[in-house]
């Protein structure tokens, strides 16, 4: 077995063993919305865990909508029913880890929809930030440089100019494992990072004249190599 796969493994088991224990933790003093939950060092002694395991699947179920952490405060029992608490623990233990394939075809159809809002949506700080962004990958690449990460920054700049916090959350979180696969699996042609310059510019323009419409059709083209990995068209 893959060294690495093992580890990510063994380390979503130990979450979902966590997430379990906090859910017979919650069921077993009866804590209702608005209790607090012990302290991470004391869930990390009685799980037979590290803290950082305690606070990663924390921020799973915070992520989810199940618990609410407050600095300097603690956690506590987000304002859910515990019989719909116990049913959503249940159905986030049952979840795969999503597959490359999977969290690219998620991306596809967040951007699709992001840049329409940022076109809709941006302010001038904002579009300033996807120009930066822009300039940043396009100075790589002329260079010769790997520029993932900067090709991602841009896009996730356009999320944020999206206006909608729930979507760009959603970038956020699917964005460190395109970074981590992307080319490892080796979705787009040797000369796509070129090309990938001009067509950042023409989303980047559609944004600037805030046509939804047009910044739809430009990221689906940038999109063409990731469209034919995804449905094989």
């Amino acid at each position: 077995m893959n060294l690495e796969f093992k580890v990510k493994s063994d380390n979503s088991n130990i979450q979902k063993e966590i997430i379990y224990k906090i859910k017979e933790l919650i069921n077993y003093k009866n804590l209702e919305p608005g209790d607090k939950l012990p302290s991470e060092r004391m869930m990390s002694e009685k799980f037979g865990v590290t803290r950082s395991s305690i606070r990663e699947a924390i921020q799973k179920l915070e992520f989810y909508g199940l618990l609410k952490s407050i600095p300097q405060s603690g956690t506590f029992v987000a304002n859910i029913g515990v019989i719909a608490m116990n049913g959503m623990i249940d159905d986030i233990l049952q979840l795969k880890d999503p597959d490359f394939k999977s969290l690219v075809e998620t991306r596809i159809l967040l951007e699709l929809k992001s840049v329409r809002l940022a076109a809709l949506r941006r302010t001038p700080e904002e579009l300033n930030q996807i120009k930066k962004a822009l300039e940043a990958y396009a100075n790589k690449v002329r260079k010769g440089e790997d520029a993932v990460q900067e090709d991602l920054l841009f896009h996730l700049a356009i999320a944020s100019a999206s206006g909608n916090s729930t979507l760009n959350t959603f970038m956020l979180k699917i964005t460190p494992e395109i970074i981590t696969n992307f080319e490892k699996y080796h979705v787009c042609d040797d000369d796509q990072a070129l090309k990938g310059i001009k067509e950042h510019e023409a989303i980047y323009d559609a944004i600037e004249k805030q046509d939804p419409s047009l910044g739809k059709s430009k990221m689906k083209k940038h999109f063409s190599a990731l469209y034919q990995y995804c449905y094989n068209t």
